[in-house]
């Protein structure tokens, strides 16, 4: 195990060896706790909460993970296989009304725009949606993540919106925010990606996709401080550049910065290839650059 000497900042905390030394003692002195009760030994000793006063477990989860991948602890076994329990867990069949939906805003007749991460009924029915509909799938969220459904005055489904944890680094973002890396690790909750976005295949109604980003837009940041406390200033989404041409997204004023160089965060050895895809970026707040850099 490496020794450490250095102020580190891991999850956006500030850690010096004394907070190291701590770590290994509660390893060391309980043998038989998992990982999670480690983690959650970690968040009650430092009262690390978010905004709204829960305590942040996955997030002191994973700074431990990162410790150990430097090689400063060594970390009890899993006691299970590390899953996400929205890729593994089978989702209800549904019903699906499927009959054509066309014509324009008006004709569709009254929407309805609900966050639904807080409610089982409206989650499964937003997972078994995307599962179905969506080509990427549904492998859910983790961490902070707000769920939108669009329906019509039957409560027929019509669109599904998934917002969770940013890109951890991304250069042309980075850049146009200006920030330094220990800013970027200390403000990154400030930032949300657009995860996925999806119509359903029977939906062709003329601007709709464009109106529903702006309307949730509107109301993203609100949603984020009733849910954890704190607001959010920077919206991003990657569109997939063989599949999309970003549209709805120029139509609702998001700004193209470019296309990714078609690596992906898994990619440790610079050897996997996957789809290029264009950044979008929609600031919420004027002022983001001086709530992020500053």
């Amino acid at each position: 195990m490496r020794a450490m000497n250095e102020v580190l900042v891991v999850q956006g905390r500030r850690l010096e060896p004394a907070h190291i030394v701590r770590i290994r003692q509660l390893i060391a002195g309980n043998p038989g706790w998992s990982r999670r009760r480690l983690s959650e030994a970690l968040c009650a000793e430092w009262d690390w909460r978010n905004a709204a006063g829960r305590a942040k477990d996955m997030a002191a989860r994973s700074l431990l993970g990162k410790l150990q991948g430097r090689g400063l602890i060594e970390l009890p076994p899993p006691r299970q296989r590390a899953s996400n329990r929205m890729l593994w867990r089978k989702i209800p069949p549904q019903h699906w009304d499927l009959r054509p939906v066309v014509g324009t805003l008006p004709d569709v007749g009254p929407l309805t725009l609900q966050e639904v991460s807080t409610d089982a009924a409206g989650r499964v029915r937003f997972g078994a949606a995307l599962a179905q509909f969506h080509y990427l799938g549904c492998r859910g969220a983790v961490g902070e993540n707000l769920q939108y459904t669009l329906t019509d005055a039957s409560g027929r489904l019509l669109a599904c919106l998934l917002f969770g944890s940013p890109a951890w680094k991304c250069r042309a973002r980075d850049e146009f925010i200006g920030w330094t890396p220990q800013r970027r690790q200390e403000r990154l909750y400030l930032i949300t990606n657009n995860m996925r976005f999806l119509i359903l295949p029977c939906v062709k109604v003329a601007h709709l996709a464009s109106w529903v980003l702006g309307r949730v837009l509107r109301r993203l940041s609100a949603d984020w401080q009733s849910k954890y406390g704190h607001g959010i200033v920077l919206v991003e989404t990657f569109v997939e550049r063989e599949r999309f041409a970003g549209t709805s997204y120029r139509a609702a004023n998001w700004r193209c910065l470019g296309a990714t160089s078609g690596r992906s965060r898994q990619d440790r050895y610079h050897r996997l290839r996957v789809p290029v895809k264009d950044l979008y970026l929609y600031p919420l707040r004027r002022s983001f650059r001086e709530q992020l850099c500053a």
